[in-house]
């Protein structure tokens, strides 16, 4: 009864805020911070390059829709938002909008007739893109995309947060920050990697904490908090900055491989980075590729030793053998002792061929369990998926081999794998909280409900 009543509590506090910002809090709309001239025009190929490098396509396309066409269900704490239509038809997409429009959109999270959009569209990273470029996007949106006819579900949050008026208020605390890039005092490259990391990349949306209003934590480089990780749908977004992070153990080659491909010597891309180096990264340039891997790695003061060239990139691949951390575990798996925990005998049985007795598994390959963030991050629930369901790495141009791991729902109970994972989550040196069946179970029945 008193959770009932906390809950009830908690949307009468919500539904009185949403009302005063209704009748207190104006609409927020932002000019632009630079003239363009009237003659302006993009460079070739700008605006392309701009929406590759703002990831629109993997939110705003369905699994079985067409480009851009909208339709994709975003999970959020609030409930399901489905991604809208932005191609230019006129009926079910953007291709009325005119630029002032477009912009307010993706600057103050504004439709052209002021209805506030659910900040899952992360105009909150987006306003800090130059005008050359949102004018760029829209130009190729609008002239080059093909127009698509697809009416998309309507977002229906239940009260009070269906109240989008509310939402004036969640912007009057949220965009602390104007409008506009402002770089910081670091090379020509790693500015770039800024713009790119701050603005059309918004890695903050998802590589950020989130603070009581649900907020970014953290959304330009001079906050402390900016890119220290956070929790999305029940997956570990990690930090990508600090001691003992996954990028303060890889270079700045291996970072720019694992951007441009999804995988480096280390480790692979799975989940929603998947679809980020699938639908944008990859796209990109080198040098921008470089230049985001320079700005992360340098983030923190640390001085960056730039390979000299791509190619060059990822460094060498020879298969690493086991470090100090991982020598006892390495050694018991060795032995092939009958007696080993069932943990370990689940490994040596399923796991031993491709992420080896060191854990440290093969270069681009087969990524390293020992340290791995999705390994060891305070949600099970990705790990457990990846037994389970198995994972997928995406095709790119410079790594076309697709690689697959299967899944072995059916072929182990709930409680084995609670014990193959609490055994990873302990091995070579780790560190993190065991799984339960009940773990397991959850994550199982929340996969055949899908």
């Amino acid at each position: 009864m008193k959770t009932f009543l906390r809950i009830v509590a908690g949307l009468v506090a919500v539904g009185v805020i949403a009302l005063l910002a209704f009748i207190f809090v104006p609409v927020q709309r932002t000019e632009p911070t630079e003239a363009l001239a009237a003659d302006w025009e993009p460079a070739e190929g700008q605006g392309e390059y701009v929406l590759n490098a703002s990831d629109c396509v993997a939110c705003h396309t369905s699994d079985d829709g067409e480009s851009l066409a909208g339709g994709r269900a975003i999970a959020s704490p609030m409930g399901t938002i489905w991604s809208t239509n932005i191609t230019p038809d006129s009926e079910t997409g953007i291709g009325d909008w005119t630029f002032a429009e477009f912009r307010a959109a993706m600057i103050d999270g504004l439709e052209p007739d002021g209805t506030h959009l659910y900040p899952a569209m992360p105009y909150e990273n987006y306003r800090l893109m130059t005008e050359e470029d949102l004018r760029a996007l829209y130009e190729y949106i609008m002239t080059e995309v093909e127009p698509v006819s697809n009416e998309v579900p309507e977002t229906e949050l239940s009260f009070p947060f269906n109240l989008r008026f509310g939402i004036r208020a969640w912007n009057w605390l949220a965009l602390t920050h104007g409008p506009g890039f402002t770089p910081a005092d670091v090379s020509e490259l790693q500015q770039r990697g800024q713009y790119l990391v701050e603005g059309p990349g918004h890695c903050a949306a998802c590589h950020s904490p989130r603070n009581t209003f649900m907020a970014q934590d953290g959304v330009t480089a001079d906050e402390d908090s900016f890119l220290a990780g956070g929790v999305i749908d029940g997956w570990n977004a990690p930090a990508l900055r600090g001691e003992g992070t996954d990028l303060s153990q890889w270079s700045v080659g291996e970072l720019a491989a694992y951007l441009a491909t999804g995988r480096n010597a280390h480790s692979t891309a799975n989940g929603e980075m998947g679809l980020v180096v699938e639908h944008s990264l990859q796209k990109l340039t080198d040098e921008d590729n470089l230049a985001m891997a320079a700005f992360l790695k340098g983030i923190d003061g640390d001085a960056v030793d730039l390979p000299e060239s791509f190619a060059a990139a990822s460094g060498a691949l020879e298969v690493p053998g086991a470090d100090s951390a991982g020598e006892a575990t390495t050694t018991m798996l060795a032995s092939a002792d009958p007696d080993m925990p069932l943990g370990a005998r689940l490994y040596m049985d399923n796991c031993v061929g491709c992420h080896f007795a060191t854990g440290k598994g093969a270069p681009e390959i087969f990524p390293e369990l020992q340290g791995n963030s999705l390994v060891v991050g305070s949600e099970t629930m990705p790990l457990i998926s990846v037994i389970l369901n198995g994972a997928e790495v995406p095709s790119t141009a410079k790594r076309p081999m697709a690689l697959r791991m299967q899944g072995y729902a059916d072929r182990m109970s709930d409680d084995e794998v609670a014990e193959l994972a609490t055994w990873l989550r302990g091995a070579w040196g780790n560190e993190a909280s065991p799984v339960s069946a009940a773990d397991v179970a959850a994550v199982r029945e929340a996969d055949h409900g899908h």
